[in-house]
């Protein structure tokens, strides 16, 4: 007589899963990093643990090219070109017969685009608990780039210390969200902090081609990274001199055409932390940061949160006078410290007490940052305003498309915006699954898994615009599956036929002026196992919803 044995799928899943982690930890003695990401290229950075020749498989949506490492060893730098800008790429690293788990990551916007979102912290590389809280909080904002403020590696940037304090807490970042570092006073113990440039890929557009003070732009904001412990000092002749970065920083602003200038350094000019203030900073390099309109001033060093009122020279910039915010952003992970004394008049606040990051969004004239706690709380918020030119009309029947949120688990929240050059035009969209929905900037929910062709047409009289995104969405998992796993289309799930998850009825909702899409198909999908920002749960509760939404983060999936 035979016996069925009955086959559980959740065991299988979890060892499917567990697999592919194994073969991620016996491949790569550090897990994959990105440097130097720009509007048509990426550099994808990671270590192996034997020697082998490496290929980074990437592409949009699946993994379907590959770049083969040019180094030998363990060492490896693979870079990636003929990307295209502001476009989500999937990437993995095949090495020594195994694969590594699908990341992904955005290529930068066209130069001169008005929407960059950023994170930035400094003193964080402990290794410790509060800074791989601060890091979850961090991945969850889905930045474009993460900027870094220095003490990234304590005690003293030893190699071991880049690998335990740095890489190793900081992985789920790294792979996702492009790293531009500078130099904090705790890596220049260890050789003046060479190490830790050697195990980094940055810039170096300064004379000396090195990675200690550089530059780039994002969309339309101007990036400098300058080292502070040159400019006080710390470094020798041979490596960097203040007058040498001084000259570098004059010409390199002077040479910027981008409307928004942000400049980030370890050492505060401005602090009433234990620290204080760093006056050679102040008194070298701000009126060079004054003179060719700086905005915004990022440090670390003392390990709290403190934002100044706009300064200028050694005080507050009087009424109708530019001034320069300088921020203190240094509570990544390391011990906070006491604040001591009475919050000075120049002082907006100060905090000791939550460890957290800068969220920025810099969107046409506009700034918001917000000090988001690795809580949840949000410690600061304000805004910077500045007059910009309008835009160049965009080329005759083109219509520009941002997606944010293309790939996700269900029910999967995305925002979609358009930007047609036809004047007083009207959007429509039709989401690939039956929903649709009208105006420039709409967010829409796909309830069930499936890969999604949305159309965004623009319409004025009889002239019409299109443009078109794909949104891959895969199903919630279950204890034990892997997250990362594509839909498989096994029985039970729903997959895409015709443009419909279940081949039929749409299961979206829009928050814009939408067309309710028909009830959902069966399968309801799991809630979320984290706290998300949902329009409404469960789905069905509000199918038909109007509401339109400026652009603002939205939850990694």
């Amino acid at each position: 007589m035979h016996r069925k044995i009955p086959f559980h799928l959740a065991p299988f899943a979890a060892a499917l899963a567990l697999l592919a982690a194994s073969a991620s930890a016996g491949t790569l003695y550090r897990d994959p990093f990105l440097q130097k990401v720009g509007p048509d290229t990426a550099t994808v950075a990671f270590r192996l643990a034997a020697d082998c020749t490496p290929e980074v498989r990437y592409g949009v949506g699946a993994a379907d090219q590959a770049a083969v490492s040019q180094d030998r060893g363990k060492i490896h730098a693979v870079v990636l070109t003929g990307l295209k800008p502001g476009t989500e790429y999937t990437y993995e690293v095949s090495a020594c017969g195994l694969r590594t788990p699908a990341k992904r990551f955005r290529t930068a916007p066209v130069p001169g685009t008005r929407n960059v979102h950023f994170i930035t912290v400094g003193d964080f590389g402990t290794g410790g608990s509060n800074q791989r809280k601060v890091v979850a909080a961090m991945v969850k904002q889905r930045a474009e780039l993460f900027v870094a403020l220095g003490d990234n590696a304590y005690a003293d940037g030893t190699e071991a210390e880049i690998q335990n304090n740095l890489f190793v807490p900081m992985e789920a970042l790294l792979a996702e969200v492009p790293f531009y570092a500078s130099l904090g006073n705790h890596e220049y113990v260890t050789n003046q902090g060479q190490p830790y440039l050697d195990n980094l890929y940055l810039p170096s557009n300064n004379p000396d081609g090195t990675e200690r003070y550089y530059s780039f732009d994002w969309g339309h904001v101007h990036f400098v990274a300058l080292d502070s412990n040159c400019a006080v000092g710390l470094a020798s002749a041979d490596r960097c001199t203040r007058d040498a970065q001084k000259a570098w920083l004059e010409r390199d602003l002077a040479g910027s055409t981008q409307p928004w200038k942000i400049v980030f350094f370890h050492h505060p000019p401005w602090s009433s932390g234990e620290h204080g203030s760093q006056l050679s900073m102040r008194r070298h390099f701000g009126p060079i940061m004054e003179k060719y309109g700086v905005d915004l001033v990022l440090t670390g060093h003392d390990h709290n949160y403190e934002r100044s009122k706009p300064m200028k020279g050694d005080g507050v910039a009087a009424p109708g006078e530019k001034g320069i915010p300088y921020l203190v952003v240094g509570g990544g992970g390391a011990t906070l410290r006491q604040l001591p004394g009475t919050k000075p008049d120049w002082s907006v606040i100060r905090d000791n007490q939550a460890y957290g990051f800068l969220d920025v969004k810099v969107v046409d004239g506009t700034l918001t940052a917000q000090l988001l706690g690795a809580d949840g709380s949000t410690v600061d918020r304000f805004t910077l305003e500045k007059n910009l030119p309008p835009l160049e009309p965009l080329p005759e029947g083109e219509l520009a498309l941002i997606v944010e949120g293309e790939r996700g688990v269900a029910p999967h929240q995305a925002l979609f915006r358009a930007t047609p050059s036809l004047q007083g035009a009207t959007v429509t969209w039709d989401f690939g699954d039956g929903g649709a929905a009208e105006g420039e900037a709409v967010d829409y929910v796909f309830a069930l898994p499936g890969q999604y062709t949305v159309t965004a047409t623009a319409s004025q009289g009889a002239v019409k615009q299109t443009a078109t995104a794909l949104v891959q969405v895969t199903r919630a998992e279950s204890p034990g599956e892997n997250p990362g796993a594509p839909d498989s289309g096994t029985p039970g799930d729903e997959t895409p036929d015709s443009g419909t998850p279940d081949g039929g009825s749409p299961s979206g909702r829009a928050m814009g002026r939408t067309t309710p899409p028909a009830a959902a198909a069966p399968r309801a999908p799991r809630p979320p196992s984290s706290p998300r920002p949902w329009p409404c749960w469960p789905p069905g509760a509000c199918t038909g919803a109007v509401r339109k939404r400026a652009r603002r983060p939205l939850p990694r999936a």
